[in-house]
């Protein structure tokens, strides 16, 4: 027996976060998602598995029309053409469409109930599936704790849109835990929610397969879908295939060595092809990042707007124009002290104290801390997504402490602060 595990379809999401500029990817990105979830057809078709789970998110909240929900019914029809059986639970996003409760799926097409667990086996096949979609965009109970035990004599699939025991930039939804999972028997969990692919542990298998396309640049890497194999009642393969038609990825230049702008441009285009080969070359969404302590510190930030056109353009001519940079952001810091000197001690020394911030853990604790309130009055929507804002991660404090030094540090060059 032969099957897929995919999840977190988000069909027609926006990808979010390029800066709009000329040859901006904005035609490439629109239809990725679409073309993601045909690759996922293509594939079940070109294997001939026996079925298709889909672990909630197929959607990503209310549509602007009906051709969303088509364009899936479409796909679905495509698999029932070949004779597979697809099997659905709703997820958050999904239950936060209102046209989703309205549009009638293929007759190949099983959702599973969202009022309590549902148990549908294939006996032919001597397998059984365990599952419970999402009845509201939150839910915050063990959905997991009341699934039935295994079936005997089947092979048990846990089919769940969860958080697990949490997972960083996730909604703590349906929360249960690895025990709870264990005790019910089941031979593998097909698991959805989380974006990042991750295989819990083996034996038995809890997997989440991560997204089949990336969105943003918080979803870096490959994305796809399982591959999974089943024998005499055991999993003899867990394979994951990429279905993914454009990515996002970061590159981190290094300009410690350059000595002029140029220098800079020669750095981050070898990044870049690095990252291109590492990616078989698919389209690509960049967010590059300057880095180090340089002596093109100074000519890079008197213009900053030049030096991202520039690097734009290296993008452009080193990949033929399949590769956009989501974003670029100087970090780079003065060759020697010098200069800072010469302006004043006191300046120094506030310089310091603000780069202590980035590295001393006992005071990024203090600014979570002084920071506690403010985080809990942030409207909700302002804690997730692709640009969230999160007040009570360590990485937010030492990047504000980071973009302050750097404010100072043009302010001092231009000669723009005496004290």
């Amino acid at each position: 027996m032969k099957f897929i595990h995919a999840a977190d379809i988000h069909l027609d999401s926006p990808l979010v976060g390029l800066q709009i500029y000329e040859g901006a990817p904005v035609e490439e990105i629109r239809g990725a998602t679409r073309r993601a979830l045909e690759n996922l057809v293509e594939l079940a078709a070109t294997e001939k598995v026996d079925f298709v789970l889909l672990a909630g998110d197929l959607y990503d909240g209310d549509w602007k029309d009906y051709n969303t929900g088509l364009f899936l019914s479409a796909q679905m029809t495509r698999l029932r053409e070949e004779g597979i059986p697809v099997f659905i639970i709703s997820g958050n996003h999904d239950a936060a469409s209102q046209i989703t409760k309205h549009l009638r799926m293929p007759d190949n097409v099983t959702s599973l109930s969202v009022r309590h667990p549902e148990t549908v086996k294939i006996e032919k096949l001597g397998l059984a599936i365990h599952g419970q979609g999402y009845a509201s965009r939150a839910v915050t109970d063990d959905l997991a704790s009341g699934y039935p035990l295994a079936s005997p004599h089947h092979f048990n699939i846990g089919l769940l849109h969860t958080s697990l025991d949490g997972r960083e930039g996730h909604e703590s939804y349906a929360p249960t835990s690895d025990g709870s999972l264990l005790s019910k028997g089941y031979d593998y969990w097909a698991l959805g929610h989380v974006h990042a692919r991750e295989i819990v542990r083996e034996e038995p298998w809890i997997v989440f397969p991560g997204n089949i396309q990336g969105r943003h640049i918080r979803e870096t890497g490959p994305k796809g879908c399982m591959l999974v194999e089943e024998q005499d009642g055991r999993v003899i393969r867990v394979e994951h295939r990429e279905l993914d038609v454009m990515r996002w990825a970061v590159a981190v230049v290094d300009a410690g060595r350059a000595a002029r702008g140029d220098d800079v441009n020669d750095a981050a285009s070898k990044s870049l092809k690095n990252i291109m080969k590492e990616n078989k070359e698919l389209p690509l969404a960049v967010r590059v990042e300057i880095m180090g302590t340089t002596k093109a510190h100074r000519e890079l930030l008197s213009n900053p707007e030049r030096w991202k056109s520039e690097l734009r353009a290296v993008a452009t001519d080193i990949s033929g124009g399949t590769m956009w940079l989501e974003k670029i952001r100087f970090a780079t810091r003065e060759a020697t002290s010098t200069t800072l000197g010469a302006k004043s001690e006191a300046l120094v020394e506030l310089m310091s104290a603000v780069e202590g911030l980035s590295g001393n853990a006992d005071l990024v604790k203090t600014a979570l801390e002084a920071l506690r309130d403010l985080n809990e009055k942030l409207p909700h929507e302002l804690k997730g997504g692709a640009e969230s804002i999160r007040l009570d991660d360590p990485e937010t404090v030492k990047r504000a402490a980071e973009g302050v030094r750097q404010v100072l540090m043009e302010r001092i060059l231009a000669g723009g602060v005496e004290l």
